[in-house]
Order: structure tokens, then C-alpha cells, then sequence
């Protein structure tokens, strides 16, 4: 049975094109039933649009940081989602509230091998460390930052790279990949918190 996904996204939305891509091509039985940003000049608008799913943007700038937790959490609501996904959203989510409602129903896409570099910058910590080996992690979203249960890793080989962006296209790549699977994995079954880890438990 299909299940119904916010996006949260906050920049090109390549991540969340892949999930359109998917749902398009048979292999996410999924709803995406709309896209929330933080960022009004957000290209994964466009993308939205394209595809017509609903787009909503709250801008930062024009709520403090307690109005705008409580209208994502109202706005969250008002779709009743079986899954968020937070493909490249760039703000933290902090609000107990919303992390209380959702706990065990938000997931992160990230650009390292968690624990490893963790923040905005990974693929570019990775790189200027000597990594030969980085890769992405698809993680619960919990109060920490970027330490939720983790769901999935996958490592990438990064040792060709020349420099920090190719490093980051190539795991790119493998995020285009990986997430579309993990999110169809939801409607196959669910994933559940026991303790700091996630287990997967098969619908019959």
C-alpha cells in the first residue's frame, strides 16, 4: 500500500527529483503529496511545480525561530504524513514538538559514512582529510545532529576524485539510488527505533 511522504528540501532538489523520478518510473509506491522549503529561491520549487505537487515555502527571515517551528509542525499536520523525508533541507529541526509527533517518521539523507563527518560540509571534510572511502547514510532524525538510528550506509570510492565537488557528485550519484529504495522500503514494511538502532520489520 502506498504511503504518503512530506519532502523537506532546501536547495536544487536533485534528491527530491529522484524520488519524482521513481514514483514516475513504478519503483516508489509512494505519494508525494507536497514539498516544504526554507528557501523561497529553492530550484526544488521548480521542480514541484513541474511535476504538480504542491509547494509551500516558509521563510526564515520572516518568523522567529519558535513561529517558524510551529507553522512547519501545523503545516505537517495538515498532510498527515506516513513519512518525511528530508532530502538536502538545510535547517536543523529542534522543536520537541515536532520530533515527538514524528518520532520514527523523519529521515535524513547524508552525504558521509555517519559517524563521520557530520554538518553541512561532509563531502568536502572527507575529501581534505585523505579519505579514499566516504559514502552516504540514511538516518532517523532525532534531537542530535546527524546521529538518529541509522536505517542504511553505503559506501562510495572517493580515491579518484580531483577535488571536494567531484567527490560530492559522485556520492550524489549514489544518493539518486539510494533513497528512492530505502523510501519504497517504508510501503513494503516499516522501520522501527529499538534503542539507537532501526530494524526493519516486513508487512505480511
Amino acid at each position: 500500500m502506498a504511503i504518503n511522504i512530506v519532502v523537506l528540501a532546501s536547495g536544487r532538489g536533485s534528491d527530491f527529483q529522484s524520488l519524482i523520478d521513481a514514483k514516475k518510473a513504478g519503483t516508489l509506491d509512494a505519494n508525494i503529496v507536497v514539498l516544504i522549503t526554507d528557501n523561497p529561491q529553492a530550484k526544488a520549487v521548480a521542480r514541484a511545480n513541474e511535476a504538480q505537487i504542491p509547494a509551500i515555502v516558509i521563510n526564515p527571515n520572516q518568523f522567529t525561530k519558535e513561529e517558524f517551528d510551529e507553522i512547519l509542525l501545523r503545516r505537517l499536520e495538515m498532510f498527515n504524513p506516513d513519512l518525511i523525508v528530508l532530502a538536502g533541507y538545510m535547517r536543523i529541526i529542534r522543536s520537541k514538538a515536532l520530533l515527538e509527533k514524528y518520532n520514527g517518521k523523519i529521515i535524513n539523507i547524508h552525504p558521509s559514512l555517519l559517524p563521520k563527518y557530520p554538518g553541512a560540509h561532509a563531502q568536502k571534510d572527507a575529501f581534505e582529510a585523505g579519505e579514499k572511502m566516504s559514502g552516504l547514510t540514511i538516518h532517523f532524525v532525532d534531537e542530535s545532529l546527524d546521529s538518529g538510528p541509522v536505517i542504511y550506509l553505503e559506501p562510495v570510492d572517493i580515491s579518484g576524485c580531483k577535488n571536494a565537488d567531484e567527490a560530492a557528485a559522485k556520492i550524489l550519484e549514489r544518493e539518486h539510488v539510494a533513497l528512492p529504495m530505502i523510501v519504497d522500503s517504508f510501503s513494503k514494511g516499516h522501520y522501527m527505533i529499538e534503542g539507537k538502532k532501526a530494524k526493519y520489520v516486513r508487512n505480511k
